[in-house]
C-alpha cells in the first residue's frame, strides 16, 4: 500500500509539473531562509557556552556613585579583584583581563599585534581555552612569559616550534618567552585573544604598585566560584567588603563603589554595560520572527497552491471512495504527498545552502558555520523540521480533500467551497501583510543607517590619517617632518580622537552656585592645533594658544554637555570656572560646541580637554584629497627613520566611524535578504493562484472575449481580486510596521522620523511586483485564441 502511495504522489506530482516546482521551490527558498537564520541565531545564543564552568563564572561589574548620580562600570579597579579571591572562600579563582594592543617583532618580522591581552595566572583555570602545548598552571605565572594562539604561532615562527623561543614585546623591545600554545579561540567566545602576555609582566616588574591601585577601573575581573555558592548571599557581602577595605578611599573621593556579578553566559547577548564583543538579543527576538514569518508565507503558499487544486482532485478522491477507500487512507495519500515536497524542498535547500554560505558568513561579519555538514545534528534537527513544517502545512489540504461527498462529486454537482476560497484570500493578505512589513522595515533601517553616517557630527573627519605613537622626542621629530610634507594641510597629537577610547576623569568642576562638584566626565589630552584641525566649532571664550604659557597645565575647555551639567545657563557663564582634574587646577577658558566623538547610539556626554604633552600619543595628519597615495607612502618613510623598530600602522577617522555602524549595516543588510526573500515566495505563491485562478476561469474568459472584451479589460478582471487582496494587505502593514519600526528606533539617541513616504514606496514595491507576477499569466490568457478554449469543453 505505501507502495502505491508513492506512485500515486509521484505521478500527481509529475502531472502538474509546474505547480509542483513553485510549491518546492517556495518551500525550498523558506526552508533556506529560515534555516540561515536558525543557523545565525543558534551561533549566537552559543556565546561562551562551551566552558565547562560557564555556570559558575561571573565578570565583576561595579555601580559607582558620585553626587548622587550613579555610573555603571562593566569592570572593577585593579586592586579588587586580588582582595576578592583572598577574602572570600566561595571564590576559587580570579582574573583579570586587559586588553592592550603591542608591538611585537621577531628578528625581521614587526607587527602591531591588537589582539593581545595581559591575564592573570590563573585564566586556563577559569576558562576552557585549550592549551597544545605547556602547562596551563604555569604557563602565565613568571613576568613575561606568553602564550600564542596556533594562528599567531604561525604568524611569527611559521612552521618551527615557539616554545621556548622569544619575542621582543612593547616599545623598549623587553624578551617575552613564548610559554604555551593554544587552540584559536572559537569564534563564539566574547573573550578574543591572539596573544596572552603575563598580568606579573606589570604587576611584579613594570608596575609594582597596580595589585594595591585603586580607583583605577582599566581590567576586566571574572571570578570563579566554588560549586552550589548562593550568588545572591554572595553579593550581599560586598558592601561591608568594600566598606573594610576601601572605606578611606571611597571617604576621601566622595567615590562610593558596589560590586555586582554578572553570569558568564549573559555577558555577550544582555550586555547593559558594554564590552570588548557584545551581541544584540532584540536582534535575536527580530530574526526569529523573520524566520518564522519566511516559513510561514512558504506554508501559506503551500496550502493555497493545494486547496485551489481540490476542485480538479475531488473525481479522484470520489472514486477511491466508491471503491472502498477511508478518510484516514485518503489523508495518509495527501499527507504523503506533502511530506515529500517538503522533502524535495529539503533537499533543493541544501544545494542553496551549500552555495550561500561563504556569503552569509561575510554578511554576518563571521563564521556561523564552516559547511551544512561541519554539523550533523544540526541538519537532522533541520530535516525532521522540515518534515513537520510539511504535514503541517499539508494538513489542511488533506483535510479539505478527503471531506468531500463522493456522491455528489460523482453526480457532478460538486462545487467550490465559498470558505476555502475566503481562507485563500485571506492567507494572501496574511503573506502580502508580512512582506510589505518587511519591506517598510527595510526602508526604515537603510534610512536610519544611511542618516548616522552622513550626519553632521560636529568635526571634519575627512582625510584625516591617525598613526599611534610614544611620546618620546622622536615623536616630535616624526611630527615635525611630516608636516612639511607638500600633501600635509595639518598635523595634530592628541590621546583621543572622535568614535575611539578616551579616559574618564573624575573631576570636581565649578558649578552655577560656586561649588565644586565632583563628577565624572570624558577627557580628551589635545594639543594647541587639534580643535582647528578637525574644524570643532568653539561658541564661547578662545581655545589653546601658544601665547599663554598657562594653557599648558591650567587651562580646559568644555563641551555644552558640560556646561549643561554645571548649571550655567549659557556657554559665556562658564568661563573662568575652576576644575580640578588628575592632579591639576586652573579656569575653563573655553566651550565648544557639542559634537558626536561617541556613537549616534548615545546621547553626547559631558567632555573636558586639557592639553598633556606626555599623553598625547596619537598623530593626525589632514591630508589633501588628491595626493592620499603619495602622502602615505612619504609618511611611511618617515615612520621608518623615527621608528625603525616599529610597524607602520594608520587608519582614517572615517573608517574608524564607519565601524561603530557596522553591526547596523550588517543587520540592515541581512534584513534585507530575507525581505527579499519573503516577498520572492510571496510572488511565487501570487504566480500560481493566479495561473490555476485562470485555468478555473478560461470557459469566462473566452466567452467574454467573443463577446468584445478587449485584452486590457481581460487583464483587468483577472488582476482586480488580487490587487484589492495586496490593497488590503497594504492597509493592514502600516500601523504594524510603524509600531515595530519605531520600537526598533528606540535605540538609538539620534534617529530619523518615519516618514510617509516610506510607506507609500513600500505599497508601491509590492503594487509593482504583484503587477509583473499577475501580468505574465493574465497578459497570456488575453492573448489566447478563445475558440480553442471553448473547442476543449
Amino acid at each position: 500500500m505505501i507502495k502505491n502511495y508513492f506512485k500515486i504522489a509521484f505521478r500527481n506530482l509529475w502531472k502538474r509539473r509546474g505547480f509542483s516546482l513553485l510549491n518546492i521551490f517556495g518551500l525550498a527558498i523558506g526552508f533556506t531562509a529560515g534555516f540561515l537564520i536558525l543557523m545565525y541565531v543558534d551561533f549566537e545564543l552559543s556565546y561562551d557556552n562551551f566552558h565547562s564552568k560557564g555556570e559558575r563564572i561571573y565578570r565583576v561589574a561595579s555601580d559607582i556613585e558620585i553626587n548622587s548620580k550613579e555610573n555603571q562600570a562593566n569592570k572593577p579597579d585593579w586592586a579588587t579583584p586580588p582582595l576578592l579571591a583572598s577574602q572570600f572562600p566561595e571564590i576559587q579563582s580570579a582574573v583579570r583581563i586587559l586588553y592592550m594592543p603591542l608591538t611585537v617583532r621577531n628578528n625581521h618580522l614587526k607587527f602591531r599585534e591588537n589582539n593581545a591581552i595581559a591575564v592573570d595566572s590563573g585564566f586556563f583555570e577559569v576558562f576552557d581555552f585549550k592549551l597544545r602545548s605547556g602547562n596551563k598552571k604555569e604557563a602565565l605565572k613568571t613576568p613575561f612569559s606568553v602564550v600564542l594562539s596556533e594562528t599567531a604561532s604561525k604568524k611569527y615562527f611559521g612552521n618551527e616550534n615557539p616554545m621556548g623561543k622569544s619575542l621582543q614585546i612593547l616599545d623598549k623591545g623587553f624578551q617575552a618567552k613564548v610559554t604555551g600554545i593554544m587552540k584559536d579561540i572559537p569564534g563564539n567566545s566574547h573573550i578574543k585573544a591572539d596573544m596572552l602576555l603575563s598580568m606579573t609582566t606589570f604587576t611584579q616588574v613594570l608596575d609594582k604598585d597596580l595589585d594595591t591601585d585603586w580607583g583605577n577601573f582599566e581590567p576586566y575581573a571574572y571570578v570563579l566560584l566554588k560549586p552550589n555558592v548562593d550568588v545572591a548571599q554572595l553579593e550581599s557581602k560586598f558592601p561591608l567588603f568594600m566598606k573594610q577595605n576601601f572605606e578611606k578611599q571611597m571617604e576621601a573621593s566622595k567615590m562610593y563603589i558596589d560590586l555586582l556579578l554578572v553570569p558568564l553566559k549573559e555577558i555577550y547577548m544582555h550586555a547593559t554595560r558594554g564590552g570588548p564583543v557584545t551581541g544584540n538579543i532584540h536582534n535575536i527576538y527580530v530574526f526569529s520572527i523573520i524566520a518564522v514569518f519566511i516559513l510561514l508565507i512558504a506554508c501559506i503558499n503551500f496550502i493555497n497552491l493545494t486547496t485551489a487544486r481540490s476542485v480538479e482532485r475531488a473525481r479522484e478522491v470520489g472514486i477511491r471512495k466508491v471503491v472502498g477507500a477511508s478518510k484516514k487512507q485518503l489523508g495518509h495519500q495527501f499527507l504523503g504527498e506533502s511530506a515529500i515536497i517538503s522533502v524535495l524542498a529539503f533537499l533543493v535547500s541544501l544545494v542553496i545552502l551549500k552555495a550561500l554560505l561563504p556569503s552569509f558568513n561575510v554578511l554576518a561579519g563571521k563564521v556561523i558555520s564552516e559547511g551544512i555538514f561541519s554539523n550533523p545534528n544540526q541538519i537532522i534537527i533541520l530535516f525532521l523540521f522540515s518534515i513537520a513544517v510539511g504535514l503541517m502545512a499539508g494538513a489542511y489540504p488533506a483535510l479539505v480533500l478527503t471531506s468531500y461527498d463522493p456522491v455528489n462529486v460523482l453526480k457532478g454537482s460538486f462545487s467550490k467551497s465559498s470558505r476555502g476560497v475566503a481562507l485563500r484570500k485571506g492567507l494572501v493578505v496574511l503573506q502580502f501583510v508580512i512582506s510589505i512589513t518587511l519591506i517598510i522595515g527595510t526602508i526604515v533601517i537603510y534610512m536610519q543607517t544611511d542618516y548616522m553616517r552622513s550626519q553632521e557630527l560636529g568635526f571634519n573627519k575627512e582625510q584625516v590619517l591617525v598613526m599611534e605613537t610614544q611620546v618620546s622626542p622622536a615623536q616630535k621629530a616624526f611630527k615635525d617632518a611630516i608636516n612639511q610634507l607638500p600633501g600635509i594641510i595639518s598635523t595634530s597629537s592628541s590621546s583621543s580622537v572622535p568614535g575611539g577610547d578616551n579616559s574618564e576623569a573624575l573631576s570636581q568642576l565649578e558649578n552655577k552656585d560656586g561649588d565644586l562638584l565632583q563628577t565624572v566626565v570624558n577627557l580628551y589630552f589635545v594639543d594647541f592645533d587639534y580643535l582647528s584641525q578637525l574644524d570643532i566649532e568653539l561658541i564661547s571664550g578662545r581655545g589653546f594658544s601658544r601665547d599663554f604659557a598657562s594653557d599648558s597645565t591650567q587651562a580646559m575647555i568644555v563641551n555644552e554637555a558640560a556646561v549643561e551639567l554645571l548649571g550655567y545657563t549659557s556657554p559665556e557663564s562658564a568661563l573662568g570656572a575652576r576644575f580640578k582634574q588628575w592632579g591639576r587646577e586652573g579656569q575653563i577658558i573655553g566651550v565648544v560646541k557639542n559634537f558626536n566623538f561617541n556613537s549616534l547610539q548615545q546621547q553626547i556626554e559631558p567632555l573636558s580637554m586639557r592639553i598633556e604633552q606626555t599623553r598625547l600619543n596619537l598623530i593626525t595628519a589632514k591630508i589633501k584629497a588628491n595626493t592620499i597615495e603619495k602622502s602615505i607612502s612619504q609618511i611611511k618613510r618617515q615612520w621608518e627613520i623615527a621608528f625603525p623598530e616599529e610597524p607602520f600602522d594608520f587608519y582614517f577617522l572615517d573608517q574608524l566611524l564607519d565601524k561603530q555602524y557596522r553591526s547596523e549595516q550588517r543587520f540592515g543588510t541581512l534584513f534585507l535578504w530575507f525581505a527579499i526573500l519573503a516577498i520572492t515566495i510571496s510572488c511565487l505563491g501570487l504566480l500560481g493562484l493566479t495561473a490555476y485562478s485562470i485555468i478555473q476561469r478560461k470557459r469566462e474568459i473566452s466567452i467574454r472575449k467573443i463577446l468584445g472584451a478587449s485584452v486590457s479589460k481581460v487583464v483587468n478582471l483577472v488582476s482586480q481580486e488580487f490587487l484589492k487582496l495586496i490593497g488590503i494587505a497594504f492597509l493592514i502593514a502600516i500601523p504594524i510596521s510603524w509600531l515595530a519600526m519605531n520600537q526598533w528606533l528606540k535605540d538609538f539617541a539620534f534617529r530619523i522620523n518615519i516618514q510617509w513616504w516610506m510607506f507609500v514606496i513600500a505599497g508601491v514595491i509590492a503594487l509593482f511586483l504583484a503587477l509583473i507576477t499577475i501580468g505574465f499569466h493574465s497578459m497570456k490568457a488575453a492573448l489566447t485564441n478563445p475558440t480553442k478554449n471553448l473547442r476543449t469543453e
